[in-house]
């Protein structure tokens, strides 16, 4: 008996032994017909984790999960008329130029103001700009500063105005039906593995339509088709709220509004949290502003009526002069900016990460769970 079974252990270890030849075997001829690295054993990859670029905004890095946005993914940025797309799209521009990288902004809408730009922190000097005659030659544009492997973050306003060629040339009431999404669904396939490859961030704005007739769920969709919703590894719901009023002379001013920003879609992080942020006209995201409500919700910043301190020392009354002395201030908003970072776990130096207690409580960051009424369905 224990001969038979040797017998069966020899020509079983044999079998396997063959297997494995013919495995590597094969490894060896793919990667000699298709380069180094086209197949690989998933635990050979050097980095495991998803590099990130921050979004811009603290409250958003959060909400996101990863610390910001990955790189190597298209992330998808739509929402109502004038919410603050462009602008959230922006900032990610100021922030990939500030860790020294190349952003592009393909303004397919003919609307980009240089001067609002200039003010969010842009170096409008060095953005590439394209503003293309049709959709297929602003996607073509897109893909070829993609596929040089030069540019960190690709910019698309918007995806309802890339326009068809055979809709330009033909006259108005033609019907083009499934034209667009055709050529977005095209342009997803061409540029999804090339976009992986070169890490480049690929950020579309789309805007927001109404179907007819829907007499139950929600009648928003976004235009395009749903080739970008499937490729979209994060897909954010930017909404404006509430107007925020001036203070002194400009009490009856609106000089902002607070925007909620939903991430309805992560693949790199849990999805359905939200941050709240403020977008001040002329400035952009109120980065001082999210950091004090944020640092003062994780206690690191305290509050006692209407006086702030941090470390003991005052630093203003008042919301307004508290977020006046951070911005004079850069050396104490980057030591703050860096504890928050820590607490919830995005930068690692070994202390503790902030519990989901204080997630929970946190106004600027909530999660949500989405009824099936609140999906937005894409067009065809």
């Amino acid at each position: 008996m224990a001969k038979k079974q040797k017998k069966l252990d020899d020509i079983s270890k044999k079998f396997g032994d063959e297997r494995e030849k013919a495995l590597n075997d094969a490894l060896k001829l793919i990667e000699k017909d298709f380069g180094k690295g086209s197949i690989m054993r998933l635990g050979e990859r050097a980095e495991q984790k998803v590099q990130v670029m921050s979004s811009g905004s603290l409250a958003l890095d959060i909400a996101l999960g990863a610390g910001g946005y990955p790189k190597g993914r298209i992330i998808e940025i739509y929402g109502p008329e004038s919410s603050g797309k462009t602008t959230v799209a922006l900032h990610a521009v100021a922030q990939a130029q500030k860790e020294g990288g190349i952003a592009a902004f393909i303004d397919a809408e003919h609307a980009l103001d240089p001067s609002y730009a200039a003010a969010l922190g842009v170096n409008i000097d060095e953005l590439l700009l394209s503003q293309p005659d049709s959709g297929e030659q602003g996607l073509e544009i897109a893909g070829k500063l993609i596929d040089s492997g030069a540019v960190d973050l690709v910019v698309i306003d918007s995806v309802a105005a890339l326009v068809p060629r055979a809709e330009i040339d033909g006259d108005i009431g033609d019907s083009h039906v499934g034209l667009q999404a055709r050529m977005m669904s095209q342009a997803m396939r061409k540029l999804g593995a090339s976009i992986n490859k070169t890490k480049t961030i690929a950020i579309f704005i789309n805007q927001l339509r109404e179907k007819v007739g829907v007499m139950f769920g929600n009648p928003e969709t976004t235009p395009g088709g749903r080739a970008l919703k499937f490729y979209a590894s994060v897909r954010l719901d930017v909404r404006g709220n509430t107007q925020i009023k001036g203070t002194g002379d400009q009490k009856d001013t609106n000089v902002g509004k607070e925007t909620k920003i939903k991430v309805v879609k992560n693949k790199v992080a849990p999805p359905f949290k939200e941050a709240m942020v403020e977008i001040m006209y002329g400035e952009g995201i109120s980065r001082t502003g999210e950091l004090l409500k944020i640092a003062t919700d994780l206690d690191l910043i305290q509050k006692a009526g209407a006086w702030y301190s941090y470390n003991g020392e005052k630093i203003g009354q008042g919301s307004e002069n508290a977020k006046k002395y951070l911005a004079d201030h850069p050396e104490i908003f980057d030591e703050i900016d860096h504890q928050v970072r820590v607490r919830f776990g995005l930068i690692d130096d070994g202390t503790a990460v902030v519990s989901q207690d204080e997630v929970a409580e946190s106004p600027l960051l909530e999660e949500v769970t989405l009824d099936l009424d609140d999906a937005i369905e894409i067009e065809e």
